[in-house]
C-alpha cells in the first residue's frame, strides 16, 4: 500500500520523534557528582572557618597587630575605635593569650605572687565591662569550667578598672581622644566619663553570682596569680579639695578589689592635681587608709596605691614620698598622662589639649620613677606606667626599681597580642642574663634606696627649717613694704581729691 492511502494516524506516528530517557544509573551518577561537589565546598568552608577561628583566637596572630588596629584607625575615630575594641572583648569574641608564662616572670608583690609583671592600666575599661567577657548570666561556663574571654585572657596579670566616680557623669565634650599615629601616641581629655559606682558595682558583683564557691578564690580577680584593681576618681561637680568621693569609692569597691588606686593625677579634671601637694595629699591618704581599715570583709583588705603625674618637680615628688611614708600607704603608680609636649612629636594632633600617652611619655615617667624610688623603701612597691611598648622598656623600668608595669596605648597600636609579645621579649632577655624578673627588680630597688643617715638628718632638717624661716621673713618684709607703698599712694590720692573738692567749693 502506498503512503498516500495509509491512515493519517500511522503517518503522524511515523513523524513523531522517539524520546529516549536517561537510565536510572545515569541519574544516580549525576546526583552523586553534585552531592560530592556540595560536600567538598561545605567541608572546605567548615575547615577554613575552623582554621581561621583557631588562628583568630590566638592573640599572637598577625591579624591582631597588622590588620585590626590599622584598619580600626582608618575607619573609626579614636573614641569609636576604643569602644569597638571594648565591645569585642565584652562580647566574649575576642582572642586570648595562648602562650604560657615562664616561671622567671613571676612577681612577688606584697604577700601575693603574680604570674607575670604586665598589667593593664586604668582608662581602657572604665566601667568594668570586659573584665570577663559575655553577659552576667554567661560569666561562668559550668560545662567547660572556664570563664569566657575577657581582659584577663589577653595575658594580663593585673587589670585596673576605672576611673570610677561615685555619680554618673558624661565627661568632657567630644571629640576628646586623638591618635598621634606618627608617634604611636594618644592624647585624651576624656574627663572621667563614668556610669557611676552603682553600675560598676553591679557588674563586678555579677561575676560572683555564677560561681558555686567564690570563697575559694583568694583574689578578687577570681584568677590565680592575677589581681583586679579599681581606680577611684572624683566627680567634676565635687569641690576640688573634698575627699568624700574617694571615701565613697573605698567603701563601695573595697570588698570587690585586690587593689584600690587613688587617682589624683588626671590632667582633665579641674583642681584634681592640686591634691598632690604635700599637706592635702597627707590628709587624703590618711583618710583613705582609715576608711579602708574600717572595712568589715571576710578576706584580706585591699592594698592602697596613689597614682601620680609625671610632671611633678623633684620637690613635689619628695612631698609625695613623704606622704606615702607618713601614712603607710601600700604603693605608688608612676605615672599618669602628661600635659607636656616633647619636641620630638610629629603628628599634627600634638597641639590638642589633654593628657599625652605612649612612647613619648616614657622618658618623663622613667625620670619620675628614678627620682621617687630612692625615697621609698623596697617594701613600698612602685608600678611603672607610661610609654611601655616592648620587653626592653619593661626591663628598663624594673632596673629603675619598678615591681610591675602597666600598658595601655601600646595595646591600641600593637593589638591584642601586645601583652604576650612583651612577656616573650622579657623572657628572652632574662634568659640571656640568667636572671629572673624579681632579680632585676630587687637589684634596682637596692641600688636606688638611700636610707636617710641619722647623724645628718637633724642638720639637714635644721638647715631646711632655717632657710624656710628666713624665706618667710623676707616675704613678710616685702609684703609690709608693699603695703606701706599702697597706703602712701591711697593717702596721696585722697589728699588730692579733698583739695580738688575744696577748690571747687
Amino acid at each position: 500500500m502506498s503512503l498516500a492511502f495509509r491512515p493519517s494516524s500511522f503517518r503522524v506516528l511515523r513523524r513523531t520523534p522517539i524520546r529516549r530517557y536517561a537510565s536510572t544509573s545515569s541519574v544516580n551518577d549525576l546526583n552523586t557528582g553534585q552531592s560530592l561537589r556540595i560536600f567538598a565546598v561545605s567541608t572546605g568552608i567548615v575547615i577554613g572557618s575552623t582554621l581561621f577561628a583557631v588562628y583568630y583566637a590566638d592573640s599572637r596572630a598577625a591579624i591582631h597587630r597588622y590588620v585590626v588596629p590599622p584598619l580600626s584607625r582608618l575607619v573609626l575615630d579614636a573614641e569609636k575605635g576604643h569602644k569597638f575594641a571594648l565591645g569585642v572583648l565584652k562580647s566574649g569574641l575576642g582572642p586570648r593569650d595562648q602562650g604560657r608564662d615562664d616561671e622567671i616572670l613571676q612577681v612577688e608583690l606584697w604577700d601575693k605572687k603574680l604570674a607575670n609583671p604586665v598589667g593593664l592600666a586604668a582608662g581602657f575599661d572604665k566601667d568594668g565591662e570586659a573584665v570577663n567577657g559575655g553577659s552576667p548570666s554567661e560569666l561562668y561556663c559550668k560545662v567547660c569550667l572556664t570563664s569566657p574571654l575577657g581582659l584577663f585572657d589577653l595575658g594580663f596579670s593585673w587589670v585596673e578598672v576605672g576611673s570610677v566616680t561615685p555619680r554618673p557623669q558624661a565627661g568632657n565634650p567630644k571629640p576628646r581622644v586623638f591618635h598621634l599615629t606618627e608617634d604611636n601616641a594618644v592624647i585624651n581629655r576624656y574627663g572621667f566619663p563614668s556610669k557611676g559606682a552603682t553600675s560598676v558595682l553591679t557588674r563586678l558583683q555579677a561575676r560572683y553570682t555564677s560561681l558555686s564557691s567564690p570563697e575559694t578564690h583568694s583574689n578578687a580577680s577570681l584568677r590565680e596569680g592575677k589581681i583586679l584593681s579599681v581606680n577611684l576618681g572624683k566627680n567634676k561637680s565635687s569641690p576640688p579639695d573634698s575627699l568624700g568621693d574617694f571615701l565613697v569609692g573605698v567603701r563601695t569597691f573595697g570588698p570587690l578589689a585586690d587593689v584600690l588606686v587613688i587617682n589624683v593625677s588626671s590632667p582633665n579634671t579641674p583642681g584634681l592635681r592640686n591634691l598632690q601637694s604635700r599637706g592635702m595629699l597627707i590628709e587624703l591618704l590618711d583618710a583613705v587608709k582609715r576608711e579602708r581599715d574600717a572595712l568589715q570583709i571576710d578576706r584580706e583588705l585591699p592594698k592602697l596605691l596613689v597614682k601620680i603625674a609625671p610632671d611633678l618637680s623633684v620637690g613635689e615628688l619628695q612631698d609625695v614620698a613623704e606622704a606615702v611614708r607618713e601614712t603607710n600607704f601600700d604603693g605608688v603608680i608612676v605615672s599618669n598622662t602628661t600635659i607636656q609636649r616633647p619636641p620630638s612629636l610629629k603628628s599634627l594632633n600634638r597641639s590638642e589639649t589633654g593628657g599625652l600617652s605612649g612612647p613619648p611619655l616614657k622618658a618623663l615617667t622613667l625620670n619620675a620613677l628614678k627620682t621617687i624610688r630612692p625615697l621609698l623603701p623596697a617594701s613600698v612597691p612602685i608600678v611603672g606606667c607610661g610609654g611601655i611598648s616592648t620587653g626592653d622598656d619593661a626591663i628598663e623600668f624594673a632596673r629603675a626599681g619598678a615591681s610591675t608595669v602597666q600598658i595601655y596605648t601600646s595595646l591600641a597600636y600593637d593589638g591584642a597580642g601586645a601583652p604576650r609579645r612583651i612577656k616573650d621579649e622579657i623572657t628572652q632577655r632574662l634568659k640571656e642574663t640568667n636572671l629572673t624578673w624579681m632579680d632585676i627588680v630587687k637589684q634596682g630597688q637596692e641600688k636606688a634606696w638611700q636610707r636617710p643617715r641619722k647623724d645628718s638628718a637633724p642638720i639637714d632638717t635644721a638647715s631646711g627649717l632655717t632657710e624656710s624661716i628666713q624665706e618667710g621673713a623676707n616675704r613678710l618684709a616685702a609684703m609690709g613694704e608693699r603695703l606701706i607703698e599702697v597706703l602712701k599712694e591711697d593717702s596721696l590720692h585722697i589728699a588730692d581729691k579733698v583739695q580738688h573738692d575744696v577748690s571747687k567749693e
